[in-house]
């Protein structure tokens, strides 16, 4: 069981839910949610981050992206429900406008970068600590590796990455990326992307499951959950993080 820590970022606090491992730690993980905020099944992937030997911690970043997590929470659960994920789709939008500013795109950045500078300030953490991100988190991690050159390793799951080759130039890290062939707007920006990040020298590595969708590892979620990639990629991400982050 983890606790939660308080940080300070654009002027505004927020939390973050900090899990630990048994004994000596690998590194560190930065886990940043869905669009659903920090809710049991981000708590539990640090958790399984913990069990596998890594300080991980788990941000809150809604009220810093101007969204209310208590009505996102909802309209997530009535999502779930396919007979009503037609009226709940435009209200969800709705509720998720606010990230179309680039104001608060800025402050989630600042509260991103916060918890990143505080996992590569302690030893666990110092020169090998990771992200990994979900949906909404996916697109915040591949925004922490354009922006931060300590950043050992990125694992975006399903996030958006519209970067010019500048900004893609200045990734250091390796990026394991994580896709759902059913999810249409990603696969359809996916080949430009892999092109761009290969000009940009970026150690890029896309992996597509062809029987999944958005979302396939959420296990909470039985209308997305795709329990054989959402298990490889498990598996995958662990590999990906025992090469970049583990010393010698």
């Amino acid at each position: 069981m983890g606790t939660m820590i308080d940080f300070v970022a654009a002027g505004q606090g927020f939390q973050g839910y900090r899990s630990e491992p048994q004994g000596q730690a690998r590194g560190a993980v930065l886990v940043i949610h869905e669009i659903w905020g920090l809710n049991p099944h981000t708590r539990d992937i640090a958790d399984r981050f913990a069990a596998a030997g890594y300080l991980a911690v788990a941000p809150d970043l809604m009220g810093l992206a101007g969204l209310d997590a208590v009505l996102l929470a909802e309209l997530g659960e009535r999502r779930a429900d396919p007979a009503a994920r037609a009226e709940v789709q435009p209200l969800i939008r709705e509720a998720t406008a606010p990230m179309n500013s680039p104001e608060m795109a800025a402050r989630t950045k600042a509260g991103v970068a916060a918890v990143f500078d505080y996992l590569n300030a302690t030893s666990e953490g110092m020169d090998r600590t990771a992200v990994v991100g979900f949906c909404f988190g996916g697109t915040y991690a591949f925004s922490l590796a354009a922006a931060e050159p300590r950043l050992a390793a990125a694992v975006p799951f399903y996030g958006h990455a519209n970067y010019s080759p500048e900004d893609l130039a200045s990734i250091s890290c390796p990026i394991l990326a994580f896709y759902g062939a059913n999810d249409t707007a990603l696969m359809d920006a996916l080949p430009e992307l892999t092109a761009k990040m290969h000009q940009a020298h970026v150690d890029f590595r896309p992996t597509v499951f062809p029987e999944a969708g958005h979302a396939f590892f959420n296990d909470t979620n039985a209308t997305v959950y795709r329990e054989g990639p959402a298990l490889a990629a498990w598996s995958m991400t662990l590999e990906f993080l025992e090469q970049e982050l583990i010393r010698p």
